[in-house]
């Protein structure tokens, strides 16, 4: 059994990148990673822009000038200033070549055609200049770079339609146990409705992985090698739920030697989610998740998604913990680090009852997870708790 901190190495030391690219449209790039760089072609803004409402200046030493027209966004004006006049000018438009600096209309007095300009103006106030944001055949942006909403409108801004991005891993979730029963079916006594697999499914979405394939396999060894056998060979990252515990009819643990599924951990000191294994075959990862739930869903977020995140060619993919102060007192059993489910509001994190690793409700309820360490067995209110914040 080793310790989280040595689980979350172990896992960053042998997840990585796929080298794979695919082309994709900008309008359906989001969540993806660059993986080459993006060179501009052309400058942004391509033209001198006004950056404000207000009047285009020729030589702004003076505080008269004379009026000589307007330039709206979107005009291509061939208007050519001379020293002591001005033009209406609007955000967005082009500043004509000889303008100095633009006056926002609020520090201006208009009558007829006479500006006067109230106050002291700078040259080259309130004008982008051509390539302010970017220079043609500059990087635009770098490899690596995560496509956020802002990072695809910024490329689309300089034209760019396509891009080349990292492919995302491809993931199988294998459901087990012979006491799973799907929706919509009359629930006999003994059973409990499947839900791991759509718990899953669903919070890979998160990650922009919107369709994994899905098995179920019954508790027999042939069953389990054959079923995990196929997900290894078809995906890129086995996700097994259940049956990896030492019980008579969990045949995970065996399946895996039995597909030469190279065992990294097994076992990690905490709670909910001790029973956890992550595994290699060649560049293939496989986790083996506990079959309680909230165990499940606490693994998953913890290593899995890290993990994803790195294979998807994601450089900053660590979970990021922040520091919030308890609003409740709580004691932790036992000597294991331990995952609280809680709620964060207003840079105090409150822990909330029923943390049992059977317990969803709970879960439904959390929007951050709360570290506590092995060595640490009571939490006072006000004490400072490592938090993070949940993705969905």
């Amino acid at each position: 059994m080793i310790a989280v901190e040595k689980a979350w190495r172990l896992i960053d030391e042998n997840a990585f990148a796929l080298e794979q690219f695919e082309t994709r449209r900008v309008t359906e790039a989001l969540g993806f990673v660059l993986f080459e760089p993006v060179v501009s072609p052309m400058h942004l803004p391509p033209f001198r822009q006004s950056a404000m409402d207000g009047f285009a200046l020729c030589n702004h030493q003076h505080s008269i000038y004379t009026l000589v027209g307007e330039v709206k966004a979107g005009d291509a004006p061939g208007i050519t200033l001379k020293n002591g006049e001005a033009v209406r000018i609007f955000t967005g438009a082009v500043v004509p070549d000889t303008a100095t600096a633009v006056v926002m209309q609020e520090k201006t007095k208009v009558d007829g055609t006479q500006l006067e300009i109230l106050g002291v103006v700078e040259a080259g106030q309130n004008i982008r200049p051509l390539g302010e944001q970017v220079q043609e055949g500059d990087t635009a942006l770098k490899q690596g770079a995560l496509l956020t909403p802002a990072a695809l409108g910024f490329l689309s801004s300089i034209g760019i339609q396509e891009v080349k991005v990292f492919k995302k891993p491809t993931v199988a979730i294998v459901g087990t146990g012979n006491e799973l029963t799907d929706l919509g079916q009359p629930l006999a006594k003994g059973k409990i409705y499947e839900s791991n697999t759509i718990m899953l499914g669903t919070s890979l979405c998160a990650l922009g992985c919107y369709d994994p394939t899905i098995y179920r396999v019954a508790d027999t060894y042939e069953q389990t090698v054959d079923t995990i056998g196929k997900a290894l060979e078809a995906h890129d990252m086995v996700l097994i739920s259940g049956g990896i515990s030492v019980g008579d009819y969990d045949f995970v643990g065996k399946a895996l030697d039995a597909l030469s599924v190279n065992p990294v951990f097994y076992k990690v000191n905490q709670k909910p989610g001790k029973p956890l294994f992550f595994g290699k075959k060649d560049e293939k990862v496989v986790f083996a998740l506990p079959g309680n739930p909230a165990a499940a869903l606490t693994c998953f977020y913890l290593y899995v998604y890290p993990a994803f995140r790195r294979m998807s060619g994601e450089t900053n993919f660590q979970l990021q913990w922040t520091l919030e102060r308890s609003a409740s007192a709580c004691i932790k059993n036992g000597n294991r680090a331990q995952f609280f489910k809680a709620l964060s509001a207003e840079g105090k994190v409150r822990i909330l009852e029923g943390q049992s690793s059977a317990m969803l409700q709970t879960f439904a309820l959390a929007n951050a997870l709360v570290y506590v360490p092995a060595e640490v067995s009571e939490i006072t209110k006000g004490t400072p708790l490592k938090v993070w914040h949940l993705p969905n």
